[in-house]
């Protein structure tokens, strides 16, 4: 489990052109993980483009954008080339990743109660420390929310 503050636990990664990375191979540069429930539905399509759109704003901050689902590596794939998405994202299959930043919740779908990804967003900085959390998030506006805040913690130091 993960908390404010501390640094954040340093798992296997499978990311988009099977590449395999530790989130400590991020140290160095400043990192948003967002957490999404599902490739290529209509929020997540929206959240991946509005990070896509910013993508300049966050490499201009020196921040690297990682967004992470349990699809498989295929759809995580197809995800990406479709959208044009120019950022990595990762496979979780195995809900490692998940289960360190507890994001996995009951949720209910169609008057079913199932588990899936509570949409979540991650500010780690250059040292692998946790600065922000967002859970629960609503897609409208959330990136520019991020981006502020991430100039903020950096303008704080």
């Amino acid at each position: 489990m993960i908390n404010l503050g501390k640094k954040i636990p340093d798992v296997e990664l499978l990311l988009t052109g099977n590449k395999i990375r530790r989130l400590s191979d991020y140290r160095g540069k400043w990192l948003v993980l967002y957490f999404y429930p599902k490739a290529s539905t209509p929020g997540c399509t929206q959240e991946g483009l509005d990070f896509k759109d910013a993508i300049y704003k966050f490499r201009r901050q020196s921040t690297v954008i990682l967004g992470a689902s349990r699809d498989s590596l295929t759809a995580q794939e197809r995800f990406k080339e479709k959208q044009g998405f120019p950022f990595d994202l990762i496979a979780d299959t195995d809900e490692t990743l998940c289960q360190a930043f507890d994001v996995i919740k009951m949720k209910n779908m169609y008057g079913k109660k199932v588990r899936g990804i509570e949409r979540s967003t991650f500010i780690i900085d250059d040292q692998g420390v946790l600065r922000h959390e967002w859970r629960g998030v609503k897609v409208k506006g959330h990136v520019e929310e991020v981006l502020e805040t991430l100039k903020a913690l950096k303008k704080a130091g």
